[in-house]
């Protein structure tokens, strides 16, 4: 089973640390290949960035992101940019704290995540993406939650493990309250 996920927003709020903890937790967590193509441009922050990632089970011998089964949506630009390509039945999860959801395309799932402003209440935005990683793991397969959480505390540094661990849970509960 393939599955291909696009993270999209702007430079500074760790789109391609998201992609690279998700690639990272199945290849090494969950015993999946994983491949990560990344974009951003010239801006070190501010400037649009997206990044790709396949998860299978089997070997990936493409490895360019088509129609993302999962679309991880923290701008406006991004979401003007992205928002018109996912596959027909994947789910698109936007940061509803600053992204304005206009025409949605058919046959998806929508889910508005106040990723920052959960981020806001826990100390820090700067951890809206690893909500955005709990939300995932709440919501989809694609890698478990386990898997996703060890990647968050070995993906950043010692002394904001604890803050992140925050954020991935408090994702994750967001996730699971939009599944009942």
């Amino acid at each position: 089973m393939r599955s291909e996920m696009r993270f999209a927003g702007f430079g500074g709020q760790g789109i391609i640390s998201a992609a690279m903890i998700s690639g990272r937790a199945a290849a090494l967590y969950d015993g999946k290949n994983a491949v990560l193509t990344q974009s951003y441009g010239p801006e070190a922050r501010g400037g649009a960035c997206n990044a790709n990632v396949i998860i299978s089970e089997d070997k990936i011998a493409y490895p360019e992101v088509v129609s993302p089964d999962l679309l991880v949506i923290m701008s406006q630009e991004a979401f003007t940019t992205f928002g018109k390509n996912i596959a027909e039945g994947g789910t698109m999860i936007i940061d509803q704290d600053l992204v304005e959801s206009t025409e949605v395309p058919a046959n998806i799932s929508l889910v508005e995540v106040p990723a920052t402003r959960i981020a806001e209440g826990l100390g820090n935005k700067i951890v809206a993406n690893v909500v955005m990683l709990g939300v995932i793991s709440a919501l989809s397969d694609i890698v478990g939650k386990d898997a996703m959480l060890e990647s968050v505390r070995v993906s950043v540094p010692t002394r904001f493990i604890e803050m992140n661990e925050r954020a991935f849970k408090a994702g994750y509960e967001y996730g699971m309250g939009v599944n009942q």
